[in-house]
């Protein structure tokens, strides 16, 4: 059944551009499946729609050897495979795998009598590499076992930022300011998710471990760092400007060394992803990996970082995650304020009170407005050895669907006490609808090894919870529910 599940919802996202054809001048797009173009309906192609980047689901389903029915009275498609059957609504957010629900980013729709899905689906919960090429107006789509990609997307050299011209100085080798290396080639295609630039480091999300080469470059001082064999992803290019050229650049104010930060598709076949820092002046910098695709740019000498508690004094460890953050805003409020905004307000107020607590050690995944991918914040948790994991967030669907309330969700068996607990303190904390415990196979709480929950504090997407959520009462109130529940679950 995992491997229908994770073909079936591959190919939702192959059916979910029906916005596209709707555009002023017709244009023809590709789908590249692990190299091979995809034969798409001519008026329902991949495309962009209201930013999300959308592909037709038949055309894979049927080539890989799936049944697919679809009723017109209940607007349902059915995938089977054996003794498997995954359905999907159209106009609906949630699957249902057996007697199980999986959450879509957004809701399956009809384009032309094919039913499309969005491409960013297919990546965050099938575990597939993808990424919209705006130029060539081409969905890439790589499975684990597909290969590199090479030979997808023709082309030659693509722009790089400014022809970068002048003396390079000798490439550091990682943890290194001084200095030496080189970068050697990974076998697959990596995604580039974000750029940050905050605290006086560049930090790169990719979507798995890149080793880059970075070195300096004189008339004018720059620091370029090249990532082999990685292009940009969908989330790329819907959180940072991406123009037709593939390149893209914003400036960075009131720091003493850099002025602006910019970055391109360098070549292709292989591609390259190239971004340059331009200095106001040499600066000394040291380059660290985590292994699962951040890196980090440091311009000071010194990379040490606090170690985080162990845990060793007895006491419970907590890890608090507001979601989203950075270059990642999340949903946007029906008042236009971001997801991201009011994850971080609430878990700095968690953080407050867990201040008081003595039994508790805590940590935030994040405590400032920075990007860290999905697999930073498991690992993080991971690495702690922590008791439990909380992921907050605000929730938000397409229209015509209005709900409001507030909802829980789990991945793992083991996580079912936590979240039963912490969804009946969530529940009395916000006042809205209760809207259940629920399943979905998330990333952090499926990824993360011990008892871990995911907290959809309310509806972005309602006039009703948008208003309460970022106010200062309606957050404290919520701080202090998830931390009730954090003492009953821990006994303490």
């Amino acid at each position: 059944m995992k491997k229908l599940r994770f073909i079936v919802l591959f190919m939702l996202c192959l059916f979910a551009i029906p916005g596209i054809s709707q555009a002023a001048s017709p244009v023809s797009t590709h789908i590249y499946l692990d190299g091979h173009e995809l034969t798409q309906p001519e008026k329902a192609q991949a495309g962009i729609v209201n930013g999300n980047v959308m592909v037709p689901l038949r055309v894979v389903l049927e080539g890989l050897g799936y049944d697919v029915a679809w009723e017109k009275k209940t607007g349902s498609v059915t995938v089977s495979q054996a003794d498997t059957t995954l359905k999907f609504v159209i106009g609906e957010k949630v699957a249902q795998s057996g007697d199980q629900e999986i959450t879509l980013r957004a809701a399956p729709f009809l384009q032309n009598n094919t039913t499309l899905i969005p491409l960013r689906f297919v990546g965050e919960e099938m575990g597939l590499q993808v990424s919209w090429d705006n130029k060539t107006k081409s969905a890439h789509l790589f499975s684990p076992d597909g290969g590199s990609g090479s030979g997808v997307g023709g082309g030659k050299s693509a722009s790089n930022p400014n022809e970068e011209g002048g003396t390079p100085e000798n490439v550091p080798q990682q943890g290194n300011s001084n200095g030496g290396g080189s970068s050697v080639p990974s076998a697959t295609q990596a995604m580039l998710n974000g750029i940050s630039f905050s605290d006086n480091r560049l930090q790169l999300s990719a979507s798995s471990d890149i080793e880059p080469s970075v070195f300096k470059m004189d008339g004018p001082n720059r620091i370029v760092i090249d990532l082999p064999q990685t292009s940009f992803s969908e989330q790329f290019a819907s959180a940072l400007p991406l123009d037709d050229t593939m390149r893209g650049e914003f400036a960075v104010t009131d720091h003493p060394s850099v002025s602006q930060i910019r970055y391109a598709l360098f070549t292709r076949n292989p591609d390259t992803v190239r971004i340059v820092l331009d200095l106001k002046a040499p600066s000394p910098y040291s380059v660290t990996r985590d292994g699962l695709g951040l890196i980090t740019i440091d311009l000071t000498e010194s990379t040490a970082v606090t170690p985080p508690p162990s845990g060793g004094n007895g006491k419970r460890i907590v890890v608090i995650d507001p979601g989203h953050g950075g270059t990642q805003p999340g949903a946007i409020s029906k008042s236009k304020k971001q997801e991201k905004d009011f994850t971080l307000a609430v878990g700095l107020k968690v953080q407050a009170l867990l201040e008081q607590e003595p039994d508790i050690d805590f940590v935030l995944t994040r405590t400032t407005d920075v990007t860290l991918s999905l697999q930073n914040r498991a690992k993080l948790a991971n690495d702690l050895n922590a008791d439990i994991f909380i992921s907050i967030h605000g929730n938000s669907i397409d229209p015509p669907a209005n709900p409001s309330g507030s909802e829980t969700y789990y991945t793992r068996e083991e996580s079912i006490p936590l979240a039963n607990v912490m969804h009946k303190h969530l529940v009395a904390a916000t006042g809205l609808a209760d809207r259940k415990v629920r399943y979905s196979s998330l990333h952090v709480t499926r990824e993360t090894k011990m008892p871990a929950v995911l907290l959809e504090v309310g509806y972005l997407s309602h006039d009703k919870d948008d208003a309460l959520m970022y106010t200062e009462d309606f957050q404290q109130s919520v701080a202090e529910g998830i931390v009730a529940g954090i003492k009953e679950y821990l006994g303490l």
